[in-house]
């Protein structure tokens, strides 16, 4: 049974700011708690159950802040958890639905957690509680930040595509001048990387239908490789549209797809060819796994995305979901791969053998998400400490 939880707010020494359409992706000052991640330890009948996620706010994509996430977790969903077994995931589950709503960083922060403690338990890994290793070995996908000049933005994918071997790239779009500027970063980096290099682009919704139409019939020569949510997250008629207009190029939703009813509002709208699942976005690997049902049905495919910043853990629980997931449902490439030591390494895992090789990484094979922090590392870092008991 659940005896004990820990929350921790950890520091990130190395700042990662990004730009998209609505604004700046940003982990904030090093001593400020806004934009740093949340790490829960559950501890019951001799396990340790270990996860981390980054809620992402500010910025238009999720309400979850550190803050919010980290009093879901101590005021309501962690008091609630005391006493249950780590193997009732669906009755947690449900508990998460009756006792607060939305907050899919705090819930997909214990689910994973509970994930790990239930592999812990039985010896094996999170993989194997939820299909097997379908794909061990995980292709990886680079998301380039816009850039006022593009020479950065091709500086950035030559640097994904040379240092570690990067396959597909993934160019924010939607730049503030218009359409023809996302055109033109387009043809700068295709010129680069060359034509073996998968391209798609991803306005993060900062596209109108009319303006997306133009921009995907100008793309198509440059092989556009796929579009992620042009549109606002509730126009599915607009993505629908886009959908048929593209003639084929793959259209995948992401701000469109939080919960499980999105997701079968989606697929009846017939509006997307895949899912983009972030664990943080829907509540971990259980929420995960039902949308991923809901696609099987629909015949949508899966990609795997959330950067994962400095952050081993998180970068690992997306992997499980990944390679539990027979290649024939996926689509693309995880997009995890900023918690492989990519940008910075992880500050509390100073030794790893998870990292990007070729392009690629091996899913963990040790017990649960077969990540280990340090604890000295833990107790240097962590701004702020709470316990549920």
């Amino acid at each position: 049974m659940i005896e004990r939880i820990e929350v921790h707010v950890t520091e990130l020494p190395v700042r990662v700011k990004r730009i998209f359409s609505s604004g700046s992706y940003d982990t904030g000052p090093r001593d400020r708690i806004l934009g740093k991640p949340v790490l829960v330890r559950i501890h019951a009948d001799g396990v340790t159950g270990c996860a981390q996620i980054r809620p992402i706010s500010p910025g238009h994509f999720v309400a979850d802040t550190t803050q919010g996430t980290v009093a879901a977790i101590t005021e309501i969903y962690g008091p609630a958890l005391i006493g249950r077994s780590i193997f009732d995931i669906e009755g947690i589950n449900e508990m998460f639905d009756l006792r607060l709503a939305g907050n899919p960083a705090a819930r997909a922060v214990l689910d994973i957690a509970l994930y790990d403690a239930m592999g812990k338990a039985l010896d094996t890994p999170a993989h194997r509680l939820m299909g097997g290793a379908c794909q061990p070995r995980i292709p990886l996908e680079w998301s380039v930040s816009l850039a006022d000049d593009p020479a950065v933005m091709v500086e950035e994918s030559q640097r994904a595509v040379s240092e570690f071997g990067i396959g597909v790239l993934c160019l924010k779009a939607a730049d503030r001048r218009g359409w023809r500027q996302d055109v033109a970063n387009f043809e700068r980096v295709r010129r680069a990387v060359g034509d073996d290099i998968v391209i798609g682009v991803d306005p993060n919704t900062g596209w109108s239908v009319a303006d997306a139409l133009r921009a995907v019939d100008a793309l198509r020569e440059l092989d556009l490789g796929y579009i992620e949510q042009p549109v606002a997250r509730r126009d599915l008629h607009g993505l629908a549209a886009i959908r048929q207009a593209a003639r084929g190029i793959p259209l995948m939703a992401d701000e469109s797809l939080f919960t499980l009813q999105d997701a079968h509002e989606l697929a009846h709208a017939h509006a997307v060819d895949a899912f983009c699942i972030k664990l943080y976005k829907v509540g971990g690997l259980t929420a995960a796994r039902r949308i991923g049902a809901v696609a099987q049905a629909a015949n949508i495919q899966l990609n795997c995305g959330g950067l994962a910043v400095q952050s081993q853990l998180e970068a690992a629980a997306a992997a499980h979901f990944y390679a539990s997931t027979p290649r024939s449902r996926m689509f693309g490439a995880g997009e995890f791969l900023f918690g492989l030591n990519t940008t910075a390494p992880d500050p509390l895992v100073p030794e790893t053998d998870f990292v990007v090789r070729d392009g690629h990484v091996d899913v963990p094979t040790g017990p649960g998400l077969g990540v280990a922090i340090d604890e000295e590392a833990l107790r240097r870092h962590t701004l702020l400490q709470a316990t549920v008991q």
